[in-house]
């Protein structure tokens, strides 16, 4: 901090990383969305305000110790590696572990994991050296999902989550292993990555409201509580009060019909339902209120004859769904009829087998924000225009991850929509990172109108081979699509960020193959950083004008502009951009460049953004990993009076390094400091050479409060850390951004 000045609460930028809340501003935004999501390793630097705000940080396991099998990358269909979150993941056999370190306070843990088809049982947990009685429930049976009748699908879904808590609360640094003792025989146990929470006590019952046991639900889940549920709805309508469900397990074998009334559970680690079919209703008369408990089904094949959904239908106009955890459904909600004005928020999505989220026709001003939806076997977040179009409706500030079949998030016609401020990340194959689509599924079909405006979002490895369109025509991280009629939209892409993109990063294409228009596109802003093949992708007739956008790490070429089946498409450049500038010769599709297979480049620029970064101490909410989210307010402090500190970024891999760019938050409050700092690298994390001696950086925010640090000669480390012994501004270790760059 600043000598001058005390902490004050405005500047919580941490804290916001680590809070959902249903408050809102006048923007209608979470109040919590300007927050950092602080993923660890699953991004590069963040965009603040981008992504869903999350009660929990992951760590990912191939960045964790182990003596188990580091898998991937990959981007092959159907394998491990590629339906893992950073395309890669740790194998474990018998005696073998994973190894995490919290990076928070934590009492629970998420674990997204793989065993073989066809096998169930547990994993060994330990804290600290010491082996829990609780163990880590495990099946496949949620996994290995067959859509056969979907064209170019193969078995995919391969991953399912598992909770545990564990029953004692520990500080960050805390080790988290997960073994496979002698009892363990579900095995070979493939684990991708751990969410660390702190979750909160059972909420109170509020006053006045009726519990469902009071109507005689079973917490134990061995009776059936449909009825009771429904007498407590009821009764609260009538009274206009709140229907409570305490904490428990409940089996809800039949529908309920939510018209009118507020449930609210006492948190959804503690109030559950058991249901894969709660609320079918073809017109709901709305105002429901849906609060803070899991809906938790058992569905473990795709029909799409049956309703196998959270809430399948209506639940009417002003609704709110806030704060549940669904998992293992077909789809969390599938949305027909009149939801007009809805809120969708602060949710969490898991293991679905097809989407997450589909408006299906017909809504207006529905707000689908804060959510994080993972392991989803279609769309995670749809807008299909059957039957009626969807108008002014919004999908903002989402964390996707892992939809194993289709988009990250994809618009099927409607008028007026809006994608924004999203993080969407590792898609598999038949979609990409976000889809402006004209492809009806059937009629009648509302075709794109008004303005559809794409914005702010990253996406983050997207894109995919497409199966169905033989080895011609890959999804692109973002595709605008004449599937079935041309586009007439006024379709807005301004200021994404594409990373990592396996294929191209923006498709321009019909889909069905006949050459329709897109047209009336402008890409403004943005960048695009790491694409295998190119970075605009042009396939059928029409035109897009593009200004601003910056491009690095492109593979094969700036452009692939092959109008199919014939005509033209016009790639006009505007001002500003720069890094695609070359033309792809002739209309032969070709891999990935020189990233190998089909791996994209890694991309270029900071090393250490989104990287994993640990820290010898910390105070209060100013966490290491602050300095790795391209957030220069945000920052990292140590333990104040206690030389040496150190910060350590683990880059993934060994890398060239030649320079370190250092930064203290811009504001003159800062006031200039000479902080010592010297520079070590290893390249196991254990055995460190010096890469520069300690030396006075000085940080003045005359100058940007910067300090660079270059090294006497290129070094090849995979761990880079800073070791601070003295500052004179504040006695403590500090820094905002932590970048790294190669030779």
């Amino acid at each position: 901090m600043p000598p001058s000045a005390p902490r004050r609460p405005g500047r919580r930028f941490a804290v916001l990383a680590i809070a959902l809340t249903t408050a809102t501003t006048g923007t209608g935004l979470s109040a919590t969305a300007v927050g950092s999501h602080q993923l660890i390793a699953l991004q590069p630097a963040a965009v603040q305000a981008v992504g869903a705000s999350l009660p929990f940080t992951i760590v990912e396991a191939e960045n964790s110790a182990t003596n188990g099998t580091r898998i991937g990358p990959s981007y092959a269909q159907g394998t491990l590696a590629a339906e893992a979150s950073n395309r890669q993941a740790v194998t474990l056999n018998s005696g073998q572990y994973v190894e995490f370190t919290a990076p928070a306070t934590t009492n629970a843990i998420t674990v997204a994991y793989s065993v073989p088809d066809g096998r169930a049982g547990s994993l060994s947990v330990y804290v600290d050296g010491q082996k829990l009685t609780q163990q880590l429930a495990v099946t496949s049976r949620y996994s290995f999902l067959d859509t056969s009748w979907i064209a170019g699908s193969r078995t995919h879904k391969l991953y399912d989550h598992a909770r545990l808590q564990l029953g004692r609360t520990v500080g960050a640094g805390a080790k988290i292993k997960l073994q496979v003792d002698g009892e363990n025989t579900a095995g070979p146990y493939t684990i991708d990555d751990v969410e660390f929470e702190q979750v909160a006590g059972a909420a109170a019952r509020p006053a006045g409201s009726i519990a469902i046991t009071d109507r005689g639900a079973d917490p134990s889940g061995a009776g059936d509580s449909t009825g009771a549920v429904q007498q407590a709805i009821d009764a609260a309508r009538g009274s206009g009060g709140v229907v409570w469900i305490p904490p428990g397990r409940y089996r809800v074998g039949g529908t309920i019909n939510p018209d009118g009334v507020t449930i609210r559970g006492a948190g959804h680690w503690h109030s559950v339902l058991l249901s894969h079919h709660l609320i079918d209703r073809p017109n709901g008369a709305g105002n429901v209120r849906l609060h803070d408990f899991a809906v938790i089904g058992d569905v473990t094949e795709r029909n799409d004859h049956s309703p196998d959904n959270f809430v399948n239908g209506s639940l009417g106009p002003n609704s709110v769904v806030s704060g549940l955890w669904l998992q293992h459904l077909k789809v969390g909600l599938w949305l027909t009829g009149n939801n007009d004005n809805l809120v969708v928020e602060n949710n969490r999505f898991y293991d679905l087998t097809a989407d997450g989220l589909n408006l299906n026709g017909t809504a207006y001003n529905a707000q689908v924000r804060n959510n994080y939806l993972r392991n989803t076997g279609d769309d995670a977040l749809a807008a299909w225009s059957l039957h009626a179009a969807n108008r002014s409706s919004v999908f903002a500030n989402n964390t996707i991850v892992q939809p194993n079949l289709a988009n990250g998030i994809a618009i099927y016609g409607g008028t007026d929509l809006t994608v924004r401020d999203n993080l969407i990340q590792d898609t598999n194959p038949l979609g990409g990172g976000i889809a402006i689509s004209n492809q009806s599924f059937g009629s009648p079909f509302f075709p794109l109108a008004g303005t559809i405006t794409v914005s702010g979002n990253t996406l983050l490895r997207t894109g995919a081979m497409n199966p169905n369109w033989g080895q011609n025509h890959p999804h692109g991280a973002l595709r605008v699509d004449a599937y079935d009629s041309p586009i007439n939209a006024q379709v807005r892409l301004t200021g994404n960020r594409i990373v990592a993109s396996p294929w191209s990063a923006y498709q321009f294409v019909d889909g069905g193959g006949a050459g329709r228009a897109v047209q009336n596109v402008t890409v403004d802003g943005g960048s695009i950083e790491g694409a295998g093949t190119f970075a605009f992708q042009a396939e059928t007739t029409g035109s897009a004008t593009v200004t601003n956008v910056r491009a690095s790490g492109i593979g094969r070429a700036g452009v692939y502009n092959c109008a199919y089946p014939g005509g033209t498409f016009a790639l006009n450049r505007g001002a500003g951009n720069s890094g695609w500038d070359s033309t792809w010769n002739g209309c032969t599709w070709v891999a990935p460049g020189s990233g190998g297979g089909t791996d994209p480049l890694p991309p270029t620029g900071n090393l250490a953004a989104g990287k994993p970064v640990s820290a010898s101490s910390q105070v209060q909410n100013y966490v290491p990993g602050n300095t790795v989210d391209g957030n220069a307010t945000s920052y990292w402090e140590s333990a104040n009076n206690a030389w040496p500190q150190s910060l350590t970024v683990d880059l993934g891999s060994s890398q060239n390094v030649k320079r370190l760019v250092l930064k203290l938050p811009p504001s003159s409050a800062w006031g200039a400091r000479t902080q010592t700092i010297a520079v070590h690298g290893s390249s196991n994390g254990s055995t460190y050479n010096q890469l520069a001696g300690a030396a006075g950086r000085t940080f003045d925010p005359g100058s940007g409060n910067t300090a660079t640090i270059t090294l006497p000669a290129v070094a090849s480390a995979r761990h880079v850390r800073l070791t601070f012994t003295g500052n004179t501004g504040w006695p403590a270790g500090q820094l905002s951004e932590y970048e790294v760059y190669g030779s």
